[in-house]
């Protein structure tokens, strides 16, 4: 028997509300997550709290590997990017994001080296507040992480809204903490660390190009 087109209209609004909740729900969740990587990056280990989730307790330890690994290359491209984005840096962001994923295909890897790219440019910015003639460190800081809020907004904008059903696919964050309960588990064999990280990889050869092109 049909519903009625009343009864179904109903369905309907309270199918989009629990669809606006969750896309909201999903936003908030991504936004944290930015906010405590990028606040961990711009204070010192022993400054930092533990992290509030299995999902932030993920992408520090994936972001920071990754970052391990390809120091020298995330500081020069995070250094090229500031020398050559406009005023507006949550904008000229946004744009290398989108381009970097422009080809349509989002994982895991790529997904923690925009963490990785964003928290080393969150680090060199409050680094080059710290240096500003009449300031004291703590004022420094004080800008450095007043940046970290737009630029973990940026984060949350593109992943938790523009990308969400990629994530909504993949369990959302806890298919990350899957993710890197696997990167775990073969951490010990560098071969397999190497593989689990190809696809970041290629991330970093998308910033390379994006930005020194």
């Amino acid at each position: 028997m049909r519903g009625s087109p009343s009864a179904v209209r109903v369905c309907r609004a309270q199918s989009d509300i629990a669809g606006r909740n969750m896309s909201c729900g999903l936003w908030k969740e991504t936004l944290a997550l930015a906010e405590d990587y990028l606040f961990l990056c711009c204070t010192s280990p022993r400054a930092a709290p533990p992290p509030p989730s299995e999902s932030a307790a993920a992408i520090r330890r994936l972001a920071q590997d990754m970052e391990a690994q390809h120091q020298a290359r995330f500081n020069s491209l995070a250094q090229t990017f500031l020398k050559q984005c406009s005023s507006d840096l949550c904008t000229s962001l946004r744009k290398v994001i989108e381009e970097l994923v422009g080809d349509g295909h989002l994982n895991w890897g790529r997904v923690i080296s925009l963490f990785t790219f964003t928290g080393v440019l969150a680090r060199q910015l409050q680094e080059q507040k710290a240096t500003r003639p009449g300031l004291d460190p703590g004022q420094g800081q004080g800008l450095g992480l007043v940046h970290s809020r737009g630029l973990a907004e940026t984060l949350a904008d593109y992943l938790g809204e523009e990308k969400k059903d990629w994530l909504l696919e993949n369990d959302g964050w806890e298919g990350l903490c899957k993710f890197s309960r696997s990167a775990r588990e073969v951490s010990q064999d560098s071969s397999m660390k190497t593989a689990l990280f190809a696809a970041a990889g290629v991330g970093l050869a998308g910033l390379t190009f994006l930005l020194v092109r």
